[in-house]
């Protein structure tokens, strides 16, 4: 039997998620299968037929969302009619709830028929949790990368699966490719270390930047002798080079730009082994940190307006995932108006110097990455079979 279903995705990160189920769906029911939607180069590896550019889709921010409302909202429409036209076994939605969430609703409007799965349930654990019950109206099923967010799903009358995080199934440095990295830039082993990691958005390396610098200046003026790497995304790495031009330390830039995707991950790999400490914005790349068993301080800003809505929301005392996962708070965050280069720096400094801050983190590294399914069988396969165990159940 032929499957047919429409994927959405508007990050790189739900590029991932989405190449990796789409691997999984073909794996488990064979070849007789076709994707088509929105999605990125290792989507479309898969055998995705885009619809438009991803790149539309990513957009950061409330006030952001807000200033890109119309394009985005014709988007919506757009999209929601290919996907009625089509008519896909299942319309499976990845992350970005601003418009994955109004697509899936169109559609059940439209065509109540097709099974709306979302791939990354939205923190409503964390703030605005009524949106669980507003997305049960249009999503038939959840797949959580989370195990404590299935309840929050169920209890609005979705189904829901803990699926596992792709970060327990990424690959981690070997000593040659660490050896390679300390022979290009001439870095030394056995210097401390500090990874920076500001950001992968235009507005995030805007805000961040400036922070971050300063914060790094009373670090360097107790630890002369520390070496910084500054990882760069893709999408921003000349924005990046600009903002850091008068940072301390001589920061060593891991650029992606004219390297080979697979060399530069290679580098990226090495340099999050080779850091002792790290400082990096809020988000999943905390994940990775902690897969690489990577201290790490985290500091985030944003907009005033976000600031203010997000914060008079928010429903837990911690937004690191670490933290979150492990049931500890042994991650210094500082988020919004805490974001402050005198209190970052003065995290980073005990980081450095405290042995057994460091080793707490660690262990709850190590149990956030069993939590997160370490060991057991990967993501995208899980996530496939819970697709797949959707469609099943409606016929």
């Amino acid at each position: 039997m032929s499957l047919r279903f429409f994927l959405v995705a508007g990050e790189p990160s739900g590029d991932r998620l989405g190449a990796a189920l789409m691997a999984g769906l073909t794996a488990l029911h064979g070849p007789d299968i076709t994707f088509h939607g929105v999605g990125g180069p290792l989507m479309q590896a898969e055998g995705l037929v885009p619809l438009f550019p991803m790149e539309e889709l990513s957009v950061i921010g409330l006030t952001e969302i807000i200033a890109n409302y119309r394009r985005l909202a014709r988007r919506v429409t757009d999209t929601a009619k290919a996907v009625v036209a089509q008519a896909p076994d299942a319309l499976i939605t990845i992350d970005i709830p601003e418009f994955s969430l109004r697509l899936a609703a169109q559609v059940k409007a439209r065509a109540p028929a097709i099974p709306t799965l979302h791939y990354v349930a939205p923190t409503v654990w964390a703030w605005r949790p009524k949106r669980a019950r507003k997305m049960a109206r249009s999503v038939d099923h959840v797949l959580a990368l989370l195990p404590f967010e299935p309840p929050y799903m169920q209890a609005e009358g979705m189904g829901c699966d803990f699926v596992g995080h792709p970060v327990v199934t990424e690959p981690q440095a070997t000593q040659a490719e660490i050896a390679a990295l300390l022979a290009k830039y001439g870095l030394d082993a056995a210097q401390t270390t500090i990874l920076v990691l500001p950001g992968s958005r235009r507005s995030e390396i805007d805000r961040l930047a400036p922070i971050f610098g300063a914060a790094l200046a009373p670090v360097l003026a107790r630890h002369p002798k520390a070496q910084v790497i500054v990882l760069a995304a893709p999408a921003v790495a000349a924005h990046l080079a600009d903002k850091i031009g008068a940072w301390p330390g001589a920061p060593v830039v891991l650029d992606p730009r004219g390297q080979d995707p697979a060399a530069f991950a290679a580098e990226k790999r090495a340099g999050f082994a080779l850091a002792d400490v790290a400082l990096a914005a809020s988000g999943t790349v905390s994940l990775e940190l902690a897969a690489s068993q990577t201290p790490m301080v985290i500091a985030y800003d944003m907009s005033a307006l976000s600031r203010w809505l997000v914060q008079s929301m928010l429903l837990v005392d911690t937004v690191t995932l670490v933290n979150l996962v492990a049931e500890s708070r042994t991650v210094p965050e500082f988020i919004g108006k805490a974001c402050r280069p005198d209190a970052v720096g003065r995290a980073l400094t005990t980081l450095i110097e405290d042995e057994a801050a460091r080793a707490a983190q660690i262990a709850a590294m190590d149990l956030t990455m069993d939590r997160l399914g370490r060991g057991g069988e990967p993501p995208g396969l899980r996530a496939a079979r819970a697709v797949l165990a959707v469609l099943q159940s409606v016929d």
